[in-house]
């Protein structure tokens, strides 16, 4: 069995952002020459997720508003955490998201079903931030 690990490294230009990663994970499939595993994406930030939903713009509004009425950012002070940082908000939207997938590799491609696509959904960003992959197989 093989084993391959890559970090992907994305900058952030907004506090909360959605990036569709799956170009970006499909090539490091490639890369790693496995035809037949499990590869696991997971955010290396725990104010950041990864997670399979469709690239649809709509969607994308829906899940900033409704994961705003769940953990809203503001007031700074409704969160016991906020004191140092402003970020309570952040690490309960990932909890919500998740940290991470896992996707079947079959014939060296990602085994999606239709329209699944794999996003980083970052939380608190504006700054530099990375995802994990990792695959094993043959």
């Amino acid at each position: 069995m093989k084993s391959f690990r890559k970090e992907l490294w994305f900058d952030t230009t907004r506090r909360r952002q959605l990036i569709n990663i799956t170009p970006d994970v499909s090539k490091a499939l490639a890369e790693s020459g496995i035809q037949e595993g499990l590869l696991l994406c997971n955010a290396m930030h725990i104010t950041a997720s990864v997670f399979i939903n469709d690239d649809e713009s709509g969607l994308h509004n829906d899940y900033e508003q409704w994961l705003e009425k769940l953990a809203p950012e503001k007031p700074h002070s409704q969160y016991q955490h906020n004191g140092f940082e402003d970020n309570a908000d952040a690490h309960l939207k990932r909890t919500i998201m998740g940290r991470e997938v896992v996707v079947a590799v079959t014939g060296g491609k990602l085994d999606f079903g239709p329209w699944e696509q794999i996003f980083y959904g970052e939380f608190d960003g504006k700054r530099r931030k990375r995802v994990l992959v990792k695959i094993i197989g043959e």
